[in-house]
């Protein structure tokens, strides 16, 4: 049984920092691609970022870049995102997937298969 588990949301003023973490289970953790969405309130889920299962490749949708830093951990079956110079817009509860496909390279939530229970983010200004 997969599971994925987030943590390390919270409430940070606007120039702030967090670091998620998401701890995976159930899966051979290496093999896959992860990613990180976010949705608020009203809005559909949105991708942030993702990372290749090697960890070489990253991609950040453009309203992140420069700011939010994706990696990944394979010894403790973990991928973070450490999240600098955060933003009210930045507000979401966030969660992590893996796709379908393992090493499938994907922005598209529909193609995510486990997704976790997310951890909110709120910033304020």
């Amino acid at each position: 049984q997969v599971q994925l588990v987030e943590s390390g949301g919270g409430l940070v003023q606007a120039g702030g920092s967090l670091r998620l973490a998401c701890a995976a289970s159930g899966l051979t953790f290496s093999n896959y691609n992860m990613g990180w969405f976010r949705q608020a309130p009203g809005e559909e889920r949105e991708f942030v970022a993702r990372i290749s299962w090697s960890g070489g490749r990253t991609y950040y949708t453009d309203s992140v870049k420069g700011r939010f830093t994706i990696s990944r951990d394979s010894a403790k079956n973990t991928v973070y995102l450490q999240m600098n110079s955060l933003k009210p817009e930045d507000t979401a509860l966030y969660y992590c997937a893996t796709p379908y496909r393992a090493g499938l390279g994907t922005v598209i939530p529909n193609e995510y298969r486990y997704w976790g229970q997310g951890t909110q983010v709120t910033v304020s200004s």
